[in-house]
This record gives structure tokens, C-alpha cells and sequence, in this order.
């Protein structure tokens, strides 16, 4: 009996050093694994990665394009049924609302981390934060006084703007097939709103002053997330604050009296923070989508919107735009075809090359996640 017991005791002890073995192996990747997580998202750089592998060019653009549609509901309802006619004070609601947002996302750690300040000059957040205020607001000032066609139109010149003011300060070429294209979008896109062209003197010089700052306001989006490791959510906190201060500017030179004399009861404050959820979700999905592609790109996915909302309100609830527009979105629609299928060729390369060398970089994971493709850089193509 006394063999028998010391035997079962010699198991039982190495039983027990077997499951603490085991136990202290999977507490050593469980730490491995979330030193490699705040690697990943508490860097600029691992940041960037993780954006650029979840948010690939057709993720960004889709999200972008949805919630641009739920806004243009939203919109109407506010400026519409609850008659909110100060276009300046909503772009305001909506960048304070996302502002706090960000402030809550800071407070629980789940804002990623931005670059070394070194590495980006105050000059051009302070460029994006003015050029955004005076593009969102101008934008929503234009359509107060102008027609949907004529806010269209203005559209169409950003495009040309930005091939021109990307060449002047980057030297960046456009092909030939790519100018092709996107001639053949503008015109669609003029031919379709041609027949809905209404504008006043005052409208009309709002529309234009609206060109340049639309077309920097993309530009400097692109190009900081593209050439420097800013992710979307860490530029939109560093330039919230800016942003405010030139909206709160503008609002008593372009907004009418009356804002505090406005009905605040539940259902209209329900309507502006509605709005103002989905100008945050827009605001983040643009910045999506002008890290993912460029500037140019956003701009047709905008003259895509277009078409696709006059082509559905003619097969869905009976409008009637005219054989002549639904042409123009025909021709829009072929153009945003061809360039479409030319930026994703083009933008296959230089993804795959920005993503090895980050890869090599960053530390080495468990062999077991490396084995489960956890860390896979064919994902930001899949999308």
C-alpha cells in the first residue's frame, strides 16, 4: 500500500507541473500576443497598417457611398420638415459632436496613436483643419442657394482643380487613359443636371469660392494619410479643433439671424443629432476613402452618388429627369467604370510594396497566429 500511495503522489505531482508547464506557456503567448496588439495599434505606424489592411479602396468606398446617402435623408429632413435653415451652425453641430466623439474614443484608449510631431508640421494640420471648415461650410451654403444641377456643376470643376493642384505641388501625372475617363464622366455627369441649372448672383460666387478649398480639403486628407502614418481617426481629433474655430467665423458672416429664437423641442434636437451622427460617419468614411484611393477618386465616387440616387428615384419612385439626363447617367456611369478599373490596377502594386516592408518591421508574432494567417498581407487586396 505504501508503494502504491508513493507512486500515485510521484503522478499526481508531475500531473500538476504539467498543467502549470502549460498553463505559464499560454499565459507567455496570451502576453505575447497583446504586446504585438499594442504594437500594432498604439503606434502611428502599426496604426496606418491596421487601416490599410481592414479598410482596403472597395471597403472604404462603400462605406463612404452608404452613409453620403443616409446624410442626403438626413439633410433633407433637418433642412426640410423641421426647417433648420442655418447650413453653417449644422457643419458646426457636426464637427463639435465628432470632436466629443474622439474626446470619449481618447479617454477609453481607443484613439490610435498619431505621428511623432516632428514628423508633421503644425502648417499643415492648421492648412487641413481651415480648408475642411470652409469646404463643408461653403458646400452646404451652395446648396441652400443653389439648384442640386448647378451644386453639380461646381462639382465637375473640382475634378480638373485637383489634377491640376496635385501636379503643380507634387509633380503627380494622370495618364492619358485616366483624363479620358474622367472626361467622360464630367460630361455624363453635365449632361445628366443640365435640365436643373437654378442659381442666384450670390449662390452662384458661394459655388466658386467652394472649388479651391474642396479640392486642397482632398488633397491634404490624401496625401497626409498616403505619405505620412496618419490613420483617418487620429488627423480628424488633430484637426477637429481648428475646424470649429473657422466655422464658428463663419457663421455670423454666411448664416441668417435666428439660431437662438429656433424651436428646440425633442423631435427637432433628435433630427440635428441624427444628422450630426451620420456627419461624423461621413467625415471619418471620406477620410476612409481619400487614405484608400485619392482625391480624384473620392471626387467621381461623389459624381457616382449622384447618379446612382437620379437613377434610382426614376426606377423606384417614379421621377421623371428626362431621357436626356438619364443619358448623361449612362455616359457618367460607363466613364466611372473605365477609371474605376484603371485605379485598382494601378493601386495593386504600390499597396503590396508599402505593406511588405512594413511587415518586416513590425515584431514577429506567435508561430501559431503566423500559421492561422492572422498577419496576411493578400487581405487588403481581398477587400
Amino acid at each position: 500500500m505504501g508503494f502504491l500511495h508513493s507512486l500515485l503522489e510521484n503522478h499526481k505531482k508531475k500531473f500538476i507541473k504539467r498543467k502549470d508547464s502549460d498553463a505559464g506557456a499560454q499565459g507567455r503567448a496570451l502576453e505575447e500576443l497583446r504586446a504585438s496588439l499594442y504594437n500594432d495599434f498604439r503606434t502611428s505606424e502599426g496604426a496606418k497598417w491596421q487601416q490599410q489592411r481592414l479598410c482596403g479602396p472597395v471597403v472604404a468606398m462603400t462605406f463612404n457611398f452608404m452613409v453620403a446617402v443616409g446624410i442626403i435623408f438626413a439633410n433633407k429632413m433637418v433642412m426640410g420638415r423641421v426647417g433648420f435653415n442655418f447650413p453653417i451652425v449644422l457643419s458646426l453641430i457636426h464637427y463639435i459632436t465628432s470632436w466629443f466623439l474622439l474626446a470619449i474614443f481618447k479617454a477609453l484608449s481607443l484613439l490610435p496613436a498619431s505621428p511623432a510631431s516632428k514628423s508633421t508640421p503644425f502648417s499643415s494640420l492648421f492648412s487641413l483643419g481651415a480648408v475642411m471648415a470652409f469646404s463643408t461650410g461653403l458646400a452646404n451654403v451652395s446648396l441652400k442657394h443653389n439648384s442640386v444641377g448647378f451644386y453639380q456643376m461646381a462639382k465637375i470643376s473640382v475634378t480638373p482643380t485637383i489634377v491640376l493642384a496635385e501636379f503643380i505641388l507634387f509633380r503627380k501625372k494622370v495618364s492619358t487613359h485616366k483624363v479620358l475617363s474622367l472626361v467622360v464622366v464630367s460630361t455624363g455627369v453635365a449632361i445628366a443636371t443640365v435640365t436643373h441649372l437654378e442659381f442666384n448672383f450670390f449662390g452662384a460666387c458661394i459655388a466658386v469660392a467652394w472649388i479651391l478649398p474642396s479640392a486642397v480639403n482632398k488633397i491634404l486628407w490624401s496625401n497626409l494619410q498616403q505619405t505620412e502614418n496618419w490613420t483617418a481617426l487620429a488627423l480628424m481629433w488633430k484637426t477637429a479643433p481648428v475646424t470649429v474655430f473657422f466655422l464658428v467665423a463663419l457663421m455670423p458672416l454666411l448664416d441668417p439671424p435666428g439660431i437662438f429664437s429656433f424651436n428646440w423641442d425633442m423631435n427637432n434636437t433628435l433630427a440635428v443629432i441624427v444628422s450630426a451622427l451620420f456627419g461624423f460617419l461621413l467625415q471619418l468614411s471620406g477620410a476612409l476613402a481619400l487614405g484608400a484611393t485619392s482625391a480624384t477618386s473620392h471626387v467621381v465616387l461623389g459624381q457616382f452618388k449622384t447618379c446612382v440616387i437620379m437613377l434610382g428615384g426614376y426606377l423606384f419612385f417614379n421621377s421623371e429627369p428626362g431621357m436626356v439626363s438619364l443619358c448623361g447617367v449612362v455616359v457618367a456611369l460607363c466613364g466611372m467604370s473605365l477609371y474605376t478599373s484603371l485605379s485598382l490596377q494601378l493601386l495593386k502594386e504600390p499597396t503590396s510594396k508599402q505593406l511588405l516592408p512594413r511587415q518586416a518591421s513590425l515584431p514577429s508574432k506567435p508561430r501559431a497566429d503566423a500559421e492561422n494567417g492572422v498577419i496576411d498581407a493578400e487581405s487588403t487586396d481581398s477587400v
